[in-house]
């Protein structure tokens, strides 16, 4: 159908975007389709609004920058386009269960704590050194 392919260029163009600020307005536009008609076929494939999807896909990216770099919360939230501290945080604690924080605590903790016996390594071919 010709609307999957435009909701999908949507999407695409959201993950692609997640960053910076992007309207319903700009994204309608970008896609040819009125703003309403594009929120309604995107929850309708998706089961979600464009911006509960942008909101999931900014929370992924800040959750892998916590696991995997030393940037500081603030320099997260801004890097993956939130423009306040507080409702990232906010919207994190809401999706993820815990604060952005806690997260990359427990994060640390499981990453430290991780067993993997050596048969199973070798099974797999995974290296037996720890490395980072």
């Amino acid at each position: 159908m010709y609307y999957n392919k435009q909701i999908q260029l949507a999407r695409r163009l959201l993950d692609q975007r997640y960053a910076t600020a992007i309207t319903i307005e700009q994204l309608s536009h970008e896609v040819a389709l009125s703003p309403y008609y594009l929120i309604r076929l995107f929850h309708r494939i998706y089961k979600q609004t464009p911006h509960q999807y942008l909101i999931r896909v900014r929370i992924t990216k800040a959750k892998d920058l916590l696991i995997n770099s030393n940037l500081s919360i603030t320099e997260i939230c801004a890097d993956v386009g939130f423009e306040s501290l507080g409702s990232f945080s906010t919207l994190f604690r809401k999706i993820v269960g815990i604060s952005p924080s806690a997260y990359r605590h427990s994060s640390q903790t499981i990453r430290q704590s991780v067993y993997i016996p050596l048969c199973t390594c070798l099974l797999h071919g995974i290296s037996d050194t720890l490395e980072p």
